[in-house]
């Protein structure tokens, strides 16, 4: 979309209706609309009225700003949060999984524009969805692994179902994919030019929302990943992360060296959370996983650091801890997919998608 200028005390969530289409806006530009608590629980409640009124026909997801949909979520204010426990950070991603699960069943034309970066939980409130739209800006990705985590909201579904071993690619490298590579992995449906973006808006307040992208839609470029997946193919079929490792290296790769860098403890439970989410049923007994993993990772110290070294300090020097692959021991990893208890949260994602339907 066109830059906006935007006055602080406007709210970081805004709705509209236009004609039959419900329209969400994320409204955080200078943060490319990172989600908070406040936005995550504004957007599910809004989203369940308009699931219930016959008058919305449609709804639009798009970022203020030029920068794009959304860069995730807010890693400063979990950053703040962990010495505390975490538990602001709880609640939040309690609430953003039932917002992925609703979106994921949601019963009419969910049409998310994916311009720009459209990263984390970006993708979450995005490639969930039944009609998406991204452009030659879109920039797409999971890049937790950089700051110490785990791709979550859904992440490791999405990329455990992905052609071949592209998704763990992406999943551990971290890597930004273009509109054609998320085409290519299953997280995008339509190809449309950014310069179009408005006018494709201006048709979904009247049109049906599958003709009114039709008609704006054209053919995507190459995807660069679908070119690679043969060795990628090749590279990542193991379960052990070292083992991918030294495929790599044997290639040639440098992406030995990228997830060389990356957190080792994130690396090797986001590789096993994606062999584990392939053989899951529903994205619910998915994000339920992810949040079993998440709230350890909240425990321990190398998201709070990999946050430390990406975003508050900004010195690009993790110190992470174990420092390789070969010291994080499978009863590790093992250990963040351990039973939650009291704090488990089928109930209420199962209770999300009933909401939908």
């Amino acid at each position: 979309m066109t830059a906006e200028t935007v006055d602080p005390a406007e709210p970081p969530i805004r709705f509209e209706r236009r004609g039959h289409l419900g329209v969400v806006i994320l409204n955080r530009p200078k943060a490319v609309n990172a989600l908070n608590e406040p936005m995550v629980e504004a957007m599910l409640a809004q989203l369940q009225e308009w699931a219930a009124d016959d008058s919305v026909q449609t709804v639009l997801v798009y970022g203020s700003g030029d920068r794009g949909l959304c860069a995730g979520g807010d890693v400063t204010a979990i950053f703040n949060d962990i010495p505390a426990g975490g538990l602001g950070t709880s609640n939040f991603l309690r609430t953003e999984y039932r917002l992925n699960a609703l979106i994921s069943n949601y019963p009419k034309p969910y049409v998310p524009f994916m311009d720009g970066l459209v990263l984390g939980g970006g993708v979450g409130i995005s490639a969930h969805g039944n009609t998406r739209v991204v452009t030659e800006r879109t920039r797409c990705g999971m890049p937790e692994t950089t700051i110490g985590f785990v791709p979550d909201v859904g992440g490791t579904y999405l990329l455990s179902r992905a052609p071949g071993e592209t998704g763990t690619h992406a999943a551990l490298t971290g890597a930004h994919l273009s509109g054609a590579d998320a085409l290519f992995l299953g997280l995008a449906d339509s190809f449309v030019p950014s310069e179009n973006l408005p006018a494709l808006a201006a048709a979904l307040e009247n049109e049906a929302a599958a003709e009114a992208v039709a008609r704006f839609a054209r053919p995507a470029p190459a995807s660069e990943l679908a070119g690679q997946q043969g060795w990628i193919d090749q590279a990542y079929a193991s379960d052990d992360a070292g083992q991918i490792v030294r495929n790599l290296r044997e290639l040639g790769s440098e992406f030995a060296a990228t997830i060389e860098s990356k957190s080792p403890t994130a690396v090797k439970v986001a590789l096993a959370s994606l062999r584990r989410a392939a053989r899951l049923a529903s994205l619910e007994e998915v994000l339920d996983q992810e949040y079993r993993v998440v709230l350890r990772f909240l425990r321990g110290t190398e998201m709070c650091e990999g946050i430390r070294a990406q975003v508050v300090d900004k010195d690009r020097n993790p110190q992470w801890n174990p420092a390789t692959l070969a010291e994080v021991s499978a009863a590790e990893v093992e250990s963040y997919f351990a039973p939650l208890g009291a704090s488990d949260i089928s109930g209420e994602l199962n209770l999300a998608g009933k909401d939908a339907r």
